[in-house]
């Protein structure tokens, strides 16, 4: 068992070498390098690699099913500002999102489980590109999961700065909205600018559609079905006297409802269309939805997990948050569930200083080893 020293070193470690998703490679050696010297002469342990991922299993004594535990691996393109001692080491990269804890517990996992044999398999998946290109949809699409990897239920985490150190908080049915990137490129005509007459201004129209936009939630989405419209990235013009001819926009959509996601991006077309009208420019309206499909619990398995952390004082409710997680894909194919993990920080997840507390490590890989192990000698999921 590793001990909260030999966690947080682990985590120092994996927070100053933050990679982007389907680059991490130094993150990749670093894992494989401690997971080589713990599981050095087993013959009940596999390994095999997918592109920068890692997947792990420890055969069980009897091998009826398999339960599988996922963590993502990558960093955030953001610029440190934590100024602690262990920040990143590669410029403009960080572990914003805290995948850098997620690691650090299911490295602390596999090595509970290491030292416990059980009935069944436990699978320990380290997936790549969680923030950019939905690693848990490439790996599932690439037959990672296939055959002797088989899974028959798979469980995830995800650190939550809001809440205190070491609590727990999850819920059955939906905890994290579905989530669809939205690109728009409108095409007009530059000019100078002092004859506004001879151009056809993409500045003017961009801002224009992103406040038409703005309305679709307001009055076109019932207010009982929550959703989400955010541009968070806005490039035109490149010099104060020219009259930008082109345009980009980028943003977000989130719904826990499919079809209010897929309202909002109809809807967002139909601005599209008016504003190509209305400033006689070329409106392209790109949506990249993929793998960010709503988190949604196998109920049953979760009211087992909320029973489970109640008896150990640990547990919060808590409601379904906008959040995205790619682990949505994969619950979608098996069960299991997703839950918060608490790290009292100041700031929140993607800020350039967001610093978890992580001084109850230890005690919380504990608590989801005896979980996992549980699950692990279980016939099935009424047991």
């Amino acid at each position: 068992m590793l001990n909260q020293k030999e966690l947080e070193e682990i985590r120092y470690a994996l927070h100053q070498i933050p990679e982007i998703g389907l680059e991490e490679f130094e993150t990749q050696s670093l894992i494989l390098k401690w997971v080589r010297v713990w599981t050095k002469d087993r013959e009940d342990v596999q390994i095999k690699t997918w592109k920068t991922g890692i997947l792990i299993k420890i055969s069980g004594t009897v091998g009826r099913r398999t339960i599988a535990w996922r963590t993502d691996m990558d960093g955030l393109p953001v610029d440190e500002e934590t100024g602690l001692s262990c920040s990143s080491q590669h410029e403009g990269r960080m572990h914003a999102c805290g995948h850098d804890v997620h690691m650090t517990v299911a490295l602390g996992l596999l090595k509970l489980a290491l030292e416990h044999p059980a009935e069944n398999h436990r699978l320990f998946l380290f997936q790549p590109a969680e923030e950019n290109h939905g690693g848990a949809k490439l790996m599932y699409e690439a037959g990672c999961f296939e055959e002797k990897w088989s899974v028959d239920e798979f469980y995830a985490l995800h650190v939550n700065p809001n809440l205190k150190s070491g609590v727990i908080a999850t819920r059955p049915s939906t905890l994290f909205a579905g989530t669809c990137e939205v690109h728009v490129r409108f095409t007009g005509e530059s000019g100078h600018a002092a004859f506004p007459q001879d151009a056809n201004d993409m500045l003017i129209a961009s801002t224009s559609f992103v406040q038409i936009s703005q309305t679709i939630i307001s009055r076109n989405v019932n207010p009982v079905d929550s959703a989400v419209l955010t541009f968070g990235h806005l490039e035109a013009g490149q010099t104060a006297n020219v009259i930008a001819g082109d345009a980009k926009l980028d943003g977000t959509i989130r719904a826990f409802i499919p079809e209010t996601l897929k309202k909002v991006k109809d809807r967002l077309q139909d601005v599209a269309e008016g504003i190509e009208k209305s400033f006689n420019c070329k409106v392209e309206v790109n949506f990249i939805q993929g793998a960010w499909l709503p988190v949604v619990n196998d109920h049953a398995l979760t009211e087992k997990f909320i029973n489970f952390c109640n008896a150990r004082g640990n547990f919060q409710e808590i409601e379904a948050l906008m959040t995205g997680e790619d682990f949505g894909y994969l619950l979608q194919k098996f069960p299991g569930m997703m839950f918060w993990l608490g790290v009292d920080g100041k700031y929140p997840l993607h800020h350039s200083k967001m610093s978890p507390d992580i001084s109850k490590l230890e005690i919380s890989v504990a608590l989801i080893h005896d979980w996992i192990y549980q699950r692990a000698n279980a016939k099935k999921i009424d047991n």
